[in-house]
């Protein structure tokens, strides 16, 4: 019996040995040094770039960055989150219109950055990234790109018709140039999707400081802000100004092919431009978005993402770490900017990048007037129903431009908002 007792003893003993070493051979490899990213696109050669660079000065830092589509990371993460973390990356790209509705159904399951340092880059950061970060006093990630907007426009086609964007103060001066346009040059002058996409209706909600919801989360499409928005719509409409354009990549082809003159949109449009209308060099300009009133405010945004950590992460210092590195980095950030994004990091601001001219936009310092426009962006409240307030105001919208009355189309489609977030 003593002698099966030692033997136990001393397979025991050999376990603990080799369990230890184990352990030790796992910190030695790096393992406890590697984290895993979820991304989309041109967002993937940053992420890479900046694990490189933070190797140097974090020897056997790895990043493994799992590219896959942007619909899938949501798919793959709340499908994670629903259960309990499981499958989870320690990092994730997430964009604006999303954050908040993760946060409120899954409030345990990110990261609150503000205890580990965030508070000290905050003000590197304009505050319409952080409130939409932000809960209870907690802050659940790190800003990363914006979507500025301005009015992308064909300058060739406004010295035809003798318009002068510095002339556009108002969005009623704006059809008027847009009729000149469409006499003088014969086409139409901007491409939208009335029935479909209520992308330009949200950024000018925004602009007027407003949106689908108020800033205590209750519904707000049957304001005054909205119907402002949808006038100038109805107006471009009833002018005859509009090319129906249904998808991305009928509005882009309008765009490169020259069959629209201008284009409302986040900065981030500059890239698609350059890109699919590489013909049409020196022959685009861009203007702020006219105001609802002369010297109103022309700032708003359209567009953005975030990087935020799992609580399910067993390297929550190393994944807040690396973010506050990649995020806070000007070098990182302005590589960023190479690949097409808006970085809203405003340490950056005064590089050449942005106030030199671009010769692809007429020499204009496009990129200045974008992040001149930052600070003045009035936040947006997503909330968790974001969703299903995008749903009712494209339906709004479409009913307005097919004739049904505006007070109406609003009214009934608030209703139906307040019956689906009360199932």
């Amino acid at each position: 019996m003593k002698k099966m007792f030692s033997v136990l003893s001393l397979l025991l003993a050999l376990t603990l040995v080799l369990a230890a070493c184990g352990g030790s051979s796992e910190k030695t490899s790096g393992n406890k040094k590697e984290l895993t990213a979820w991304a989309w696109n041109i967002n993937v050669p940053v992420l890479k770039k900046a694990a490189e660079q933070f190797e140097k000065d974090n020897p056997g830092f790895k990043l493994k960055v799992v590219e896959m589509g942007r619909e899938d990371v949501y798919s793959k993460l709340t499908t994670g989150l629903q259960a309990g973390g499981k499958g989870l990356p320690d990092i994730v790209l997430v964009e604006d219109d999303r954050v908040q509705g993760y946060v409120n159904a899954f409030p345990k399951a990110f990261l609150d950055i503000s205890k580990m340092g965030f508070d000290k880059q905050a003000d590197k950061f304009p505050e319409y990234k952080k409130a939409l970060l932000e809960k209870d006093g907690k802050v659940y990630g790190f800003p990363f790109d914006g979507g500025p907007t301005g009015v992308f426009y064909r300058t060739d086609y406004f010295e035809k018709a003798g318009v002068k964007a510095d002339d556009i103060k108002t969005w009623n001066d704006f059809i008027e140039a847009g009729k000149k346009i469409k006499e003088k040059v014969g086409v139409d002058f901007i491409g939208l999707d009335l029935n479909g996409d209520d992308g330009l209706l949200r950024a000018m909600l925004n602009q007027q400081g407003s949106f689908l919801f108020d800033n205590d989360g209750k519904v707000a499409l049957n304001t005054e802000e909205a119907k402002k928005a949808l006038q100038v719509q109805k107006d471009l409409k009833d002018a005859k100004l509009v090319k129906n354009t249904v998808g991305w990549d009928a509005w882009i082809s309008a765009m490169s092919e020259g069959k629209t003159a201008v284009a409302p949109s986040g900065a981030w449009l500059a890239g698609s431009i350059t890109q699919q209308a590489a013909d049409t060099k020196g022959k685009w300009g861009v203007m702020q978005f006219p105001a609802f009133e002369e010297g109103g405010n022309r700032a708003a945004n359209q567009g953005g993402s975030n990087y935020m950590i799992l609580s399910s992460t067993v390297n929550k210092d190393l994944s807040y770490k690396f973010l506050e590195y990649f995020s806070t980095t000007d070098n990182i950030q302005l590589e960023a900017m190479k690949g097409g994004l808006f970085p809203t990091l405003n340490t950056i601001y005064n590089n050449e990048m942005f106030t030199g001219p671009d010769e692809f936009f007429s020499g204009q310092t496009i990129w200045k007037t974008f992040a001149d426009e930052v600070n003045d962006i009035p936040p947006a409240n997503y909330t968790e129903n974001y969703s299903l307030a995008h749903d009712e105001a494209i339906k709004a919208q479409s009913e307005v431009m097919n004739g049904k009355s505006m007070d109406k189309a609003l009214k009934d489609a608030e209703d139906r908002l307040k019956n689906r977030m009360n199932k």
